[in-house]
């Protein structure tokens, strides 16, 4: 646990005492701040009971707190915490802003921030697992993995990994990070902002609490490029990187097969960017790149059946991070280029139309429609691909392995949030293994539904 005497005497309130919140809460206990807590669910309570009081926010008087600390989930643009706390003339923050509170008191280190709409969770979990194959003591967290305040402090000469959403960049103030890094940005989470322009101003916000660190920025769409052109015009010189720099260091031939597709590849390209700047050597990060194993739910390879690749990128939320997944399998030469992705799409929809997944339906044998989206892409895509009306995921999956032949791709990559039909991604991806495993026979399938998310 990291603790620190910034918090010692201080009073807080911690909104939420799932993950994140529990972790905060612990940390600012051990490190003799009072605390108040609360959540909705008692469960989530109950670890607290007799250790804090436990009272609702809204109806404390907060005078003389520190702060009031709420989940990422909490949407600050229509939840009465927000102006609550704001008339006390106070702070709304995250677990992040605790960890950067607490640096101070740890041994020297370096933290490594990395954000963007889509691949931040594999950019940040092969940074990581580079670090960890060239020998450098490292944990990751923020979005991904265990809440940062949750893991022991690393030795002298850490690397902290932080995935960094956009929810959590907003509660966050004093981040200064010594490797800073943006993916992409696309259309995303607009029901929480105002617009495009105001999600993306969010993301630019990891570097405007930089001090002197590195700003690193894959700068292959509009957003992004705008973000570092304010930058340079700043006088901050940012590290543009592209896709193409893979290749051009030789490093995109031996990479892992759990980076295949475009969009790994420029996960990739800013991986190796953000392990230079940490003095990695290129033969150090080139075995890092060939043996990282992927994450859950992020184009993981399930099983092979009968010549038939099952893939889960139920991740893939809404369309442009789905299109890179399409990209992945392009038509094989050696059946005369015959399309060969049974593709299962559909949930929740975030958007209208096909997005950037319209480039790449030649790729596509037959689409498995479900969810509340599905008959959205139903009436989009018949007349140019052949669809199947499922609604659920398990008939998508017994008619795509039905049609499916040797060489073919079933690729759950719903382009969707999952919340009509199930609590998170994670949840609707163990669903699609468990599915594969009953129709197929597949044993893999249960084997890799027990996976952890560290690759």
């Amino acid at each position: 646990m990291i603790t620190s005497p910034a918090f010692k005497g201080k009073r807080y309130a911690v909104l939420g005492l799932a993950r994140s919140g529990a972790a905060a809460a612990e940390a600012l206990l051990a490190s003799g701040a009072e605390v108040i807590g609360w959540d909705r669910q008692p469960h989530a309570r109950a670890p607290f009971e007799g250790r804090c009081r436990l009272i609702d926010p809204l109806e404390l008087d907060l005078t003389g707190f520190a702060g009031v600390v709420v989940s990422p989930g909490v949407p600050l643009n229509s939840h009465p915490i927000g102006p609550r706390v704001w008339q006390y003339g106070l702070p709304v923050i995250g677990d992040i802003e605790l960890f950067a509170a607490a640096r101070a008191s740890l041994p020297p280190h370096k933290v490594v921030g990395i954000t963007g709409t889509n691949g931040k969770s594999t950019t940040t979990a092969l940074v990581h697992h580079i670090l960890q194959t060239a020998g450098v003591p490292s944990v990751m967290g923020g979005n991904i993995g265990d809440p940062i305040l949750g893991q022991a402090p690393l030795p002298e000469g850490g690397v902290y990994v932080l995935e960094l959403s956009s929810f959590q960049i907003d509660l966050t103030f004093t981040l200064d990070c010594d490797v800073a890094a943006l993916t992409n940005i696309t259309p995303d989470h607009l029901d929480r902002y105002a617009g495009f322009d105001a999600y993306a101003a969010s993301k630019e916000r990891l570097f405007q609490m930089q001090a002197s660190g590195t700003a690193i920025i894959c700068d292959e769409d509009a957003p992004t490029t705008a973000i570092a052109d304010r930058l340079a015009a700043a006088g901050r010189a940012p590290v543009r990187v592209k896709t193409a720099d893979l290749d051009a260091a030789g490093l995109a031939e031996g990479r892992s097969p759990s980076l295949a597709g475009p969009h790994n590849a420029q996960n990739a390209a800013v991986a190796v960017a953000i392990c230079r700047q940490l003095g990695l050597s290129d033969a150090q990060i080139a075995q890092g790149l060939a043996s990282y194993r992927g994450l859950p739910h992020r184009m993981e390879r399930v099983c092979e059946v009968e010549g038939v690749v099952y893939i889960n990128d139920s991740k893939a939320t809404n369309a442009a991070s789905a299109a890179p997944a399409l990209a992945a399998f392009p038509p094989d030469p050696a059946t005369n280029g015959a399309p060969r992705i049974h593709w299962i799409v559909g949930g929740l929809p975030k958007e209208d139309g096909l997005g950037a997944c319209a480039d790449h339906l030649a790729n596509i044998a037959a689409a498995y429609t479900v969810g509340e989206a599905g008959p959205m892409f139903a009436d989009l895509l018949e007349g140019q691909v052949r669809v199947e009306r499922c609604e659920l995921i398990s008939e998508a999956v017994r008619r795509a392995a039905e049609a499916a032949q040797p060489g073919e791709v079933v690729l759950l990559s719903p382009a969707c949030a999952s919340y009509d039909q199930f609590r998170d991604y994670e949840k609707r991806g163990l669903h699609f293994r468990q599915m594969v495993g009953a129709i197929t026979g597949c044993d893999t399938c249960i084997e890799t539904a027990d996976r952890s998310i560290l690759p």
